[in-house]
């Protein structure tokens, strides 16, 4: 790292700590927690979230910033990250991808440009891999990768909710998605998008923690001589020229052959790297049948993985008309595994099911009321470290309230 990069990320960290000092000091959760204790079930979970209204709320690393605050804010940017840490999110997160010219970038993906960005509303627009299509009989479409693009190139477009309309018939409809239960009113003028780098920064000085995700390319590795471990490695060397402590970070990957170079090749970053697991069929998991399941639980723990992130509803079935751990959940705690479960308040209403992250308990759920009891059998019966979340208020005040660290 030159010289000039060094001191521009300093006076980004100093610039960004004068405003963010204040930000940080103070954990604000809005009304957002007791609207939905009030919704709870008459109960002892809901008597003791009402005994800590008024309470001060602490930043908890078991409340982790899923790319900031997106259910309100445009994800991977400046103010999603400084909103997580207003709500009290101890860890927060960027998703991380590259450039044209191999910079790397916060972005949920290298192919989403077109729905998390305003990239078709300029003339960058040439340059995505498939410009916009309307729907006529089918539905539009695009596709435009942080890879078509360079870093300086990158950092003149805004962040938008990451939504895309599939009727549209113009650009401008087509950006305009927004699901009902999200706003566009922190988006209206533009969300700062931000490199890894910079992010490391801007956390640094809310005093957050940091879990990076490598994300699958959307091009061919190797990309101009950039292999997938030359692009692991960069990620960790960016927290590493910050002066950031491996302590502090938790790499995650999809990818287990990412996790695993991790643990090899930088094993103090490798002892906290989160295996996000994308098997998400709990139907043929058997845990008397190891190899219905592979690698196993006891396979990652030998092989030195330490923290196993699956999707919430992996870690939940329902017994007797009880939400309880699944046996997916009971495994990966017999065999030594860290969990850490996402993403809340990612979905929409539980009133209609929750949606994709609470599929396996779905027929139990009838009311938002229910957010804080699932919340709950994750936390205290599941024994997980840390809940992803999209608006981490939610979290951060349960967590307080319950003590967790």
């Amino acid at each position: 790292m030159t010289s000039f990069v060094k001191a521009s990320l300093i006076a980004i960290a100093l610039s960004a700590g004068i405003a963010s000092s204040a930000i940080a000091s103070e954990i604000e959760v809005g009304p957002r927690p007791a609207f939905l204790i009030e919704k709870m079930a008459d109960g002892a979970l809901k008597d003791e979230l009402r005994a800590c209204a008024g309470k001060p709320v602490s930043k908890t690393l078991f409340s982790i910033g899923h790319r900031g605050a997106p259910l309100q804010f445009p994800e991977h940017t400046r103010e999603s990250y400084m909103a997580a840490a207003k709500m009290g999110a101890g860890i927060i997160e960027c998703d991380v991808t590259f450039t044209k010219d191999k910079e790397l970038v916060c972005r949920h993906a290298q192919n989403d440009l077109h729905t998390t960005t305003n990239i078709l509303g300029t003339e960058l627009a040439d340059k995505c891999t498939r410009g916009f299509t309307p729907a006529g009989d089918g539905k539009a479409s695009a596709e435009c990768r942080a890879s078509d693009i360079t870093l300086a190139e990158f950092r003149t477009l805004n962040g938008k909710m990451d939504a895309a309309n599939s009727k549209a018939e113009t650009v401008e409809d087509y950006m305009n998605g927004t699901a009902g239960w999200r706003t566009d009113l922190y988006a209206a003028a533009g969300g700062t998008v931000m490199t890894h780098a910079e992010s490391i920064a801007l956390i640094a000085s809310l005093g957050g923690k940091f879990t990076p995700e490598l994300k699958s390319p959307s091009v061919e590795m190797p990309f101009e001589g950039f292999t997938q471990a030359d692009y692991a490695q960069k990620m960790i060397d960016e927290y590493k020229q910050a002066g950031i402590p491996a302590s502090d970070v938790w790499p995650q990957s999809f990818n287990l052959d990412d996790v695993l170079y991790w643990i090899e090749n930088e094993p103090e970053f490798g002892a906290q790297a989160v295996y996000l697991d994308g098997r998400y069929s709990s139907d043929g998991f058997d845990i008397l049948k190891p190899e219905s399941f592979e690698p196993s639980m006891q396979e990652l723990a030998d092989r030195g993985v330490n923290y196993i992130a699956p999707p919430i509803w992996m870690l939940l079935t329902v017994a007797d008309g009880r939400i309880v751990p699944s046996p997916y959940a009971l495994e990966a705690k017999k065999s030594g595994l860290e969990i850490i479960a996402w993403s809340f308040e990612r979905s929409g209403s539980l009133a209609n099911g929750g949606g994709w992250y609470y599929q396996s308990v779905k027929d139990v759920l009838s009311s938002d009321g229910q957010m804080y009891e699932v919340l709950d059998v994750v936390a205290q019966d599941v024994g997980i470290v840390g809940m992803f979340s999209d608006w981490p208020a939610t979290v951060s005040y349960y967590a307080s309230c319950k003590g967790l660290k």
